[in-house]
Formats: C-alpha cells, structure tokens, sequence
C-alpha cells in the first residue's frame, strides 16, 4: 500500500466519525424536550425611546433597529422574550413583541404594537426556525450576536441586558461575556 492510499483511508475514516459522531452529538443539544411548555406571556409596557439599545443587523439595512430593554426577560421556559423596534429612515416605526429560543433555534411574534401600548395579539403565531434572511434577520442577528450560546439562552435578565449591551465578538476568549 502506497502513501497517498493510506492518507485517503485515513481520512476517509476521520471525516466518516465527524459525521458520525456530529449528528450523535447535534441530536443531543438540539432534540426538543417532550415536556417543554411555553410560559404564560404577558405583553409588556409602551416603547419608552430612553430604554432603546440599538444593535446591528446589516449593512444592507438602511433600518434601524432597537430592543426595549424595558421589555427583556428571560422566562422559566428559557424564552428570551423583548420588544423589537424598526424604523425605516423614512420615519415608519414597527413594533412587535417577540421571543426567542435559544434551544432550538426558533423564533415567535406574539404582538404587533403601538407606541401607545396597545398590543394586537398575531392571528398566526407559531415557533418557526430563525432563518438568516432578510426579514428574519434582525431575529438572527439578536440570537446569534447576543443572546444564544449555541443552544444556551441567558441565565437571567441582567445576563441577557449584558449580551446586548455587548454584542458576540468571535476573537474574544469564550467565556467572556
């Protein structure tokens, strides 16, 4: 048997148990959990422009985006639960109360919001997977760049203010926020 034989089958052989051992270990941290059940939601108080945390989203966003930290929690279903603002340069504002989860990698809209305070309950609110698109992109961007270690939410509310006061930053040492 030649060299260049037995560095194929080497790897070969390595890159068949990363597969192996990849999907063994992914259905462990991200198998749903049979008796998970989603908190009560309660709608939170009106956006108050002096508890908006702005946060990156994309370049290719003229938008700009905010979380009411007046509105973050963390829930003992491990939801991460806040009210997002978006405003378009033309001055249009949408606000929508959302929820993450950090576990599986979904996201939820309970309400569409007026500064008032008044909350308009989604006709179709369903968990459904973030998605980096356009439109789930400031969704992505508050999961992946903030509140979610892999399938870790925050421990609690100053944990999560804290990941979003300081965003993700891969250079950095894990462990640091």
């Amino acid at each position: 048997m030649n060299f260049s034989r037995v560095c194929s089958a080497i790897g070969a052989g390595l890159a068949a148990l990363a597969l192996v051992s990849g999907n063994a270990l992914g259905g462990l941290l991200f198998e749903e959990d049979p008796d998970w059940k989603e908190s009560e939601v309660t709608m939170p108080p009106p956006v108050d422009d002096a508890r908006l945390r702005p946060f990156f989203v994309s370049s290719a966003s003229p938008n700009s985006f905010f979380v009411d930290e007046g509105s973050l929690s963390v829930g003992e279903d491990r939801v991460v639960r806040y009210t997002l603002v978006v405003r378009t340069p033309g001055g249009a504002e949408n606000i929508t109360y959302e929820g993450l989860r950090c576990a599986t990698g979904e996201r939820r809209i309970y309400a569409s919001g007026r500064r008032n305070g008044e909350w308009t309950p989604m006709k179709k609110s369903d968990w459904q997977p973030i998605n980096d698109n356009a439109y789930n992109r400031p969704r992505a961007a508050l999961a992946y760049d903030h509140f979610c270690d892999g399938p870790a939410a925050p421990r609690d509310l100053e944990h999560a203010l804290r990941l979003l006061r300081s965003p993700f930053d891969a250079s950095r040492t894990y462990g640091v926020r």
